[in-house]
């Protein structure tokens, strides 16, 4: 796709660069190494996260960085209900008459074991480039970006809109507690022309990514019970079936185990002509070489070496892991013994479009009928997360991102799905359809979002930072 190149003659982008260098030195890389070094670990991974604390301690070290830079029109307060994950609310006052709406969050993903000797999640490790440590790039660095691209225009006089700056601390538990936050705060928010998500991911480090479409997600846990105590299992195997086995054999009703694609037509949808089109576009930017992101085990290989086919599972076809299990003994521990229950905690991927509550109520039916031996199944669920396709793209936006990716990247922007959830995105698309959006992040190869030896890319960053002022620079005034 060929944009319009636009001139942007009030900005100063030398300066811009250079003033977002100094700040990343001087103020935000000691300040993110001290958030990095706070376990404010997402609810659903911390139950004590009250009584812990980091998660408060988290806004407040952030609430104090944004205070000591001095934003004009800037005015800003902790907002926490009873029981709920604190929500830090920004405004900032703009020199033109639009809104904008910036979204990031300050909760993290738990620490995972596996990280590589010399790292730890909650130590602050700088090599080179890479800033690593849990919720650095996922995405601890959306606050300092969204105000020092403000500040920046600001130093240099450049108009910029009315910005309205939103960063939870439960998006990693599906961000339950953030729609009452927005319900009550919409007033103040007002209706933005454009939403800036800084939470995604970007297929290199070489271009601006714009993401065009988020996956939902089921998450939940199966259970299948077939003994009320463990029994000897030379006693029993043969005659009480495992429970394992049984979940396996309800797991099938969902996917195909030779090839993992999922079965029921109920969870697929048809994908839009502009989509498969922009998924043959990146295939041909990222090549061969993004399949080999992952770290694979020696002679392990991806389903598809096609990356136009891996793009679209990736990205618009619904897919199952199994991500946790209970119910097991450690190996070390286990005696032969045939076990009362097995439990495994699913994620299963929607595609864009897909009605997650309906999809939801059919996936407990579908597990828990006639299971086999009149064993007892149960699945239960937590709260589904919507996809969601972006509106198309206006003009104005368009030429932004293409003059904001060649000045500050070098090459034009590409646009990709992706395949993890930011359930925001879906409330916000049906609250303000009017408005535009720009998703995009840091998390590129390598950057292990939810993995061990997460990193924040600091060129990565500092460009999105440019091109986010950009961005805001040219908000067109109705």
């Amino acid at each position: 796709m060929v944009y319009i190149r636009l001139c942007m003659p009030n900005i100063a982008n030398d300066q811009l660069r250079t003033f977002i260098a100094s700040r990343w030195s001087e103020s935000i890389l000691p300040t993110m190494q001290e958030y990095i070094r706070i376990p404010n670990v997402s609810p659903d991974y911390d139950h004590d996260w009250q009584a812990n604390g980091h998660m408060l301690r988290a806004a407040n070290l952030i609430s104090d960085w944004i205070d000591k830079q001095n934003v004009a029109g800037l005015t800003k307060r902790i907002i926490q209900s009873e029981g709920e994950t604190p929500l830090i609310f920004i405004e900032i006052a703009g020199t033109t008459s639009e809104t904008v709406l910036l979204y990031g969050h300050i909760d993290k993903q738990p620490p995972l074991d596996g990280w590589r000797e010399g790292l730890d999640p909650f130590t602050p490790t700088l090599e080179g480039d890479r800033l690593y440590g849990r919720g650095s790039a996922d995405d601890g660095y959306a606050s300092f970006s969204a105000i020092t691209a403000i500040k920046a225009l600001q130093e240099q006089g450049v108009a910029h809109p009315r910005c309205v700056i939103v960063l939870e601390a439960c998006e990693e538990s599906g961000s339950y507690n953030l729609p009452a936050y927005i319900e009550t705060l919409t007033p103040e928010i007002g209706q933005p022309s454009l939403i800036v998500c800084l939470d995604s991911g970007c297929g290199d480090y070489e271009r601006l990514w714009l993401t065009s479409s988020l996956r939902g997600v089921i998450g939940g846990l199966l259970r299948v019970e077939v003994l009320k105590d463990g029994v000897h299992s030379g006693d029993a195997s043969g005659i009480v079936p495992s429970s394992f086995r049984i979940a396996r054999q309800v797991l099938s009703r969902l996917e195909d185990i030779e090839t993992g694609r999922v079965l029921p037509q109920e969870f697929w949808v048809t994908i839009p002509q502009e989509r498969q089109g922009q998924i043959a576009e990146a295939a041909v930017v990222l090549g061969k070489e993004w399949l080999d992101r992952f770290p694979f085990v020696p002679g392990m290989r991806p389903v598809t070496e096609d990356v136009a086919i891996a793009i679209r599972a990736h990205t618009w076809e619904p897919a199952l892991s199994v991500t946790g299990a209970s119910g097991f003994p450690p190996s070390d521990r286990a005696g032969n013994v045939l076990r009362t229950f097995t439990e495994l905690k699913l994620s299963m991927r929607l595609p864009p479009g897909v009605d997650a509550k309906a999809t939801s109520e059919f996936m407990k039916s579908l597990l828990e009928s006639n299971p086999p031996y009149g064993a007892k199944a149960t699945f239960t669920y937590e709260s589904p997360a919507a996809g969601w396709s972006a509106p198309e793209t206006a003009p104005w936006l368009a030429a932004t991102l293409d003059a904001a990716s060649n000045e500050f990247f070098g090459h034009a922007p590409a646009v990709m799905g992706e395949g993890g959830s930011i359930p925001f995105m879906h409330m916000l698309g049906q609250r303000f359809p009017q408005a535009q959006f720009v998703i995009t992040g840091v998390l590129g190869p390598e950057s292990n979002a939810h993995g061990p030896n997460e990193f924040l890319h600091i060129p990565m960053f500092q460009k999105i930072t440019a091109s986010i002022a950009t961005i805001l620079a040219n908000v067109p005034t109705k």
